[in-house]
C-alpha cells in the first residue's frame, strides 16, 4: 500500500483553482489499486472540504490535513483525529504584533473567518476560500475554541511579512509558534508540534504504512516539511526555488499541465 499527500493551490489544482479530468482520472487508478489519497492544505477545514466535493474526490480511508496539519480529518470516521491549536494568550499577543506593524491579520473559528475590518486582503482571500466573516476588535472576545492558526496577509509589500516574521521570531520561539509563507503573501502561526511533514508521520505510523511508500507534492515553502518527511518528495515544476531544492524529484509539467497526475501515472503508478 501506498500513500499520497498532495497540496492544493498550483499543485493539484489548475489555474481555475479545480481538479482537471485527467487529474481526476489518475487519481481514481491510484486509489482502485488499494493506496490511500490525502489531500494536504494550509486551508481550512471546510475549504479542503469544498475541493473534494467540487472535484467528486471520494475514496475508501481517505484523509484531510487542514491548516497546515494543524488538523487531521478521517473521511470514512467522519470526525478529526489530531488537532494542535493556538492558545488564547498567543492570538492576543500576535493580533497585537500585527496591528502594530499596519499588518492584517487574521484566525478562525471551526466555520469562518475572523478578521478586523473587510479590507482588501481579507478579499483577495476569499477569492479562493469561501468563508463567511466575522468582524471583531478582539479576536478572543468571539472565538469560542482556540483557533487552528493565524494569517497575516500584505498583498502590496511582502517584505513587511517578512519583518514581521523576523522580529516574532524569538517570542515564538519560546511560546511554541512557527512561521513560515504558504505563498509570498501569506505569512502562517501555527503551532510547532504541528505542520504537514508531522501529518505525514502521523498518518504513516497511524496506517502502519512504512514511510518509503510516502509520496508528498507540492510548491510552496509551507509544503517543505511535508515533501522531507514522505519518502519521495515531489515539487511541481512550479515550485518556488526552495522547494525545488530539497525535492526528490520535480515534475515534467506544471499544474495547469496535469503536471502531477503525469509523474503519478508514470512513476508510482
Amino acid at each position: 500500500m501506498k500513500i499520497l499527500f498532495t497540496d492544493l493551490d498550483e499543485t493539484l489544482l489548475n489555474e481555475n483553482s479545480s481538479v482537471s479530468p485527467r487529474t481526476k482520472e489518475i487519481i481514481d487508478r491510484f486509489t482502485k489499486e488499494g493506496n490511500i489519497f490525502v489531500l494536504s492544505s494550509g486551508r481550512s477545514l471546510d475549504s479542503v472540504k469544498e475541493v473534494q466535493e467540487k472535484a467528486g474526490l471520494f475514496y475508501p480511508g481517505m484523509y484531510l490535513v487542514a491548516y497546515n496539519g494543524c488538523l487531521i480529518y478521517s473521511c470514512d470516521e467522519d470526525k478529526n483525529i489530531l488537532e494542535y491549536r493556538l492558545p488564547f494568550s498567543t492570538v492576543d499577543y500576535l493580533q497585537e504584533a500585527a496591528t502594530r506593524a499596519g499588518i492584517h491579520i487574521q484566525t478562525y473559528t471551526d466555520h469562518e473567518i475572523v478578521a478586523l475590518e473587510n479590507d482588501e486582503h481579507v478579499q483577495f482571500y476569499k477569492r479562493r476560500i469561501h468563508q463567511n466573516l466575522i468582524l471583531t476588535d478582539r479576536f478572543t472576545s468571539v472565538l469560542t475554541r482556540e483557533p487552528c492558526k493565524m494569517l497575516a496577509i500584505d498583498i502590496h509589500d511582502p517584505k513587511k511579512l517578512e519583518k514581521l516574521g523576523a522580529d516574532l521570531a524569538h517570542w515564538n520561539a519560546s511560546h511554541g509558534v512557527q512561521t513560515f509563507f504558504s505563498n509570498p503573501y501569506l505569512l502562517e502561526f501555527i503551532d510547532i508540534r504541528a505542520g504537514k511533514g508531522s501529518a505525514v508521520k502521523y498518518l504513516c505510523e497511524h496506517l502502519g504504512i512504512d514511510i518509503a511508500d510516502s509520496y508528498a507534492a507540492g510548491d510552496q515553502e509551507n509544503d517543505i516539511s511535508m515533501l522531507q518527511a514522505a519518502g519521495c518528495g515531489i515539487a511541481m515544476k512550479n515550485a518556488v526555488p526552495q522547494v525545488l531544492r530539497i525535492a526528490d524529484a520535480v515534475t515534467q509539467y506544471d499544474n495547469t499541465e496535469d503536471g502531477l497526475a503525469r509523474y503519478i501515472e508514470k512513476y508510482i503508478l
